[in-house]
């Protein structure tokens, strides 16, 4: 039986991209062994975000050559579509796919295997304006299910690669991401997450159909889905249709990831965001309005070029009025290809350190403000893994629908079913708990009661 190893850089995408090849892999006879392991074929799933990701591919591409010289080695992923050349150009490299045609990698291994001839298929990116259908009916890791539901960007921020690594905006059909959805919750997954590139903008490139009919249409269509969360939305994608959504639906969870990157409206301009401040407070508080516990994440980059002290403390203090549950904070990095890196007025490296050490200290504070409200509650959970720092098990760690990461004493059965959990101490970034039920056990204290 064939081998094939996986390493996969970046982000949620890239890990459900790398499930739906594995199932390609599958289909044809191979087994799947660890990336450490001499292996007859090894995928590495690329990221190219930041030059540092690049880096960090290039180093995996090396490794599995070192761990075996005759494998295949096989490149896809963003940095491929974006630097084929470059990626080709290590002596050892036998297959570079991109972000497209990756049900071809297994044609193109069965060709190598007899030309025994370097094979690059990246193909131009920009000219593709159909979703790859690419499907994964079940994760290695088993707990929290992905499910993407569109490909590529149409916003062209001053800072950002992707557009050229993943192209213009394709939704995926509705009656296939339901099919899909229906599929994992067969597989025993209790819940799932709407992932994409750019998540939010799902059906901008459809007629008729939007992010809030598919949304509705999960609620109503999938059986024995009982949690649906978005992995990410812009401000501008919360219509007020959406925000219905939210607020009619018992399984779309209180929490939502809505990119900030900056607090300053001149900032935001010059990172060619689609939005004002006045507009995206606007939209949180309509949000907040609709769903008062409502935990909010979102991303801040810290130092963007030209960023003076005024517009930084612009950020800090907008932040302050929204309060956030947590912020993942980021100093600026060039992006060799972007507008941001050829710009002028680069903020100097202690300066960005010394304002992400400020940021990070405000986002910890508010998320053990936000934690602190749910002190004393009982909520349900999902238990992902056990904690690896208690010596003898028996702790469990997992996420409450509104994403505040819970420790509570449990046994090892209970990993990926919902229970009820009193949270005995908020805290951050773990509260504690005390397990109270499964959910899908029924109450006996209330049969009591009736009798």
């Amino acid at each position: 039986m064939p081998t094939v190893a996986f390493h996969t850089l970046g982000c949620k995408v890239n890990h459900y991209e790398t499930e739906a090849v594995w199932q390609l892999f599958k289909d044809q006879g191979y087994e799947r062994v660890d990336f450490d392991r001499e292996s007859d074929v090894y995928v590495i799933n690329t990221c190219t975000v930041t030059n540092t990701g690049d880096k960090k591919s290039r180093q995996v591409i090396r490794r599995a050559i070192r761990k075996n010289p005759d494998g295949v080695i096989c490149v896809t992923g963003c940095y491929a579509q974006t630097s084929p050349g470059e990626i080709m150009d290590i002596p050892g490299v036998d297959i570079v796919v991109g972000t497209q045609n990756r049900v071809k990698m297994l044609d193109y291994i069965e060709q190598y295997k007899q030309e025994r001839q370097p094979i690059n298929g990246v193909t131009n990116i920009m000219k593709n304006r159909v979703y790859e259908e690419l499907d994964v009916p079940y994760f290695t890791d088993r707990t929290r299910a992905s499910l993407k539901i569109q490909e590529g960007c149409n916003n062209f921020c001053t800072f950002c690669i992707i557009p050229w690594a993943r192209g213009l905006m394709r939704s995926r059909k509705p009656e296939d991401v339901i099919k899909q959805a229906q599929q994992l919750v067969d597989a025993g997954y209790k819940e799932i997450v709407l992932t994409g590139i750019h998540t939010g903008g799902y059906g901008e490139d459809m007629k008729d159909y939007n992010l809030a009919m598919l949304l509705r249409e999960l609620d109503e269509k999938v059986t024995g889905l009982k949690r649906i969360r978005i992995s990410s939305i812009e401000a501008s994608q919360i219509t007020d249709d959406v925000i219905q959504v939210l607020n009619d639906s018992d399984k779309i969870v209180r929490h939502l990831h809505i990119p900030l990157q900056s607090g300053s409206d001149t900032v935001l301009k010059r990172m060619r965001r689609k939005y004002t401040m006045e507009f995206y407070k606007e939209r949180i508080d309509r949000i907040k309005e609709a769903l008062p516990d409502l935990a909010i994440t979102s991303d801040v980059i810290v130092g963007f070029p030209g960023e003076t002290d005024e517009e930084f403390m612009e950020t800090y203090r907008a932040i302050q009025e929204i309060g956030y549950s947590e912020l993942h904070v980021f100093p600026f990095s060039k992006r060799t290809g972007t507008p941001a890196a050829r710009m002028e007025n680069q903020v100097d490296e202690e300066v960005k350190n010394e304002r992400v050490h400020r940021l990070i200290e405000l986002s910890d504070q508010q998320a053990k403000e936000y934690a602190s409200r749910f002190e004393n509650d009982v909520l349900e959970v999902i238990p992902e893994e056990e904690d690896k720092e208690t010596e003898n098990g028996g702790i469990l760690i997992g996420y409450t629908d509104n994403y505040l990461k819970v420790k509570f004493e449990g046994s090892k059965d209970l990993i990926g079913k919902i229970v009820k959990v009193k949270i005995t101490k908020a805290g951050y970034p773990y509260n504690e708990g005390q397990f109270v039920r499964v959910m899908d056990e029924p109450d006996l204290s209330s049969r009591v009661t009736a009798i």
